[in-house]
Order: C-alpha cells, then structure tokens, then sequence
C-alpha cells in the first residue's frame, strides 16, 4: 500500500509532541504522538505499510512483534477520519 497522501481538505502542523490536523469541511482536529507522526511521515514519503514497519522494528524492537499491525491501524484511522487519501 504507497500512495498515501493528506486529504485535499486537511491542513497539518508539526508540534512539540507529534503532529496535529485540521479536518476543514468538520472543523475536527486530530492529534498524532511522535511514533505515529514519524509513521506517517515515512508514509507520506512513499514508503509502503511493510517498509515502514520494518524501518520502526529497527529503531524499536521491543515492539517488532506488532509493528506491521500497528502500521495497518494506524491507515485505517486515518482512513476512517478521512485524514488520507490514497
């Protein structure tokens, strides 16, 4: 799965703990803690769901037995906030 972009209607922030968005059609904002920002900005970047989960196993491999589910998580509430699009 690459391709991930923001939705046209999401403006986002980086700030001090993770990243923040701005649903423009809802007026909903939604916050990301650092792992999931770092996720999804290697998402954004054109990585695949599998080599971002292997990227995090690297740098956090007390989590490695879930990542590539995490990874999978993380889409689908993004996708279900309407925050990305493919």
């Amino acid at each position: 799965m690459a391709g991930i972009a923001l939705s046209p209607f999401v403006t986002m922030i980086e700030s001090e703990d993770g990243m923040v968005f701005l649903n423009t059609r809802t007026g909903r904002y939604w916050q990301l803690n650092g792992t999931g920002s770092e996720t999804l900005r290697l998402l954004l970047g054109g990585e695949t769901v599998e080599s971002t989960a292997s990227r995090l196993r690297e740098k956090y491999p007390d989590a490695s037995d879930h990542a590539e589910s995490d990874v999978h998580e993380l889409v689908r509430q993004l996708r279900a906030a309407r925050l990305i699009a493919r």
